[in-house]
């Protein structure tokens, strides 16, 4: 059943919002997935902050229009659009949706929105290897440390030094 003008309008609406909020946005088609695969796919994304809109392609070219997105190629699109928005962490839609396309080979990722610009399948491929943004964060704490308890081990070991000659002083002397 054909949706209404007043659903449509509410799907462009729905795509706007999410598109202006997102940090970085996946396009794949997801047609011809189970229902059972869908849901798992939906219930992975609500996880990771990430708001899922199905809509025709010229729905989402006219949001993206509507957004400022005018580089975006509807020939890219085949079938329905599943739009992939990361709220939260900038590569966790596309990990998401690359992961999950790994093991359904019907997903077929089209592309992405990176800060503000349409990025193809191998850019969104390439963003889903890089760690999320609690890993960097995580490494960056541990090289900053890194000097510091060096330092503490250096200083810790003039005093282990000490204490192995001043026991090695008390073993002769008994």
């Amino acid at each position: 059943m054909p949706k209404s003008k007043q659903q449509k309008q509410e799907t462009i609406k729905s795509l706007e919002d999410g598109l202006r909020a997102a940090k970085a946005v996946v396009f794949a088609n997801f047609q011809g997935l189970k229902v059972s695969e869908a849901e798992e796919l939906r219930r992975e994304c609500r996880k990771n902050d990430i708001k899922v809109v199905a809509a025709k392609k010229t729905l989402v070219k006219r949001a993206c229009e509507d957004v400022g997105l005018k580089d975006i190629d509807p020939k890219v699109f085949a079938g329905g659009v599943a739009t992939f928005m990361a709220l939260g962490d900038e590569v966790s839609a596309a990990r998401v949706v690359n992961t999950f396309a790994k093991t359904h080979e019907i997903l077929k990722i089209f592309g992405g929105v990176l800060e503000g610009k349409f990025v193809d399948v191998s850019a969104v491929k390439s963003l889903a290897s890089l760690p999320s943004k609690q890993e960097l964060l995580g490494r960056l704490v541990g090289s900053l440390n890194s000097p510091v308890s060096g330092f503490v081990n250096v200083l810790a070991g003039n005093l282990r030094g000490l204490v192995g000659v001043l026991n090695n002083i008390a073993k002769s002397k008994a």
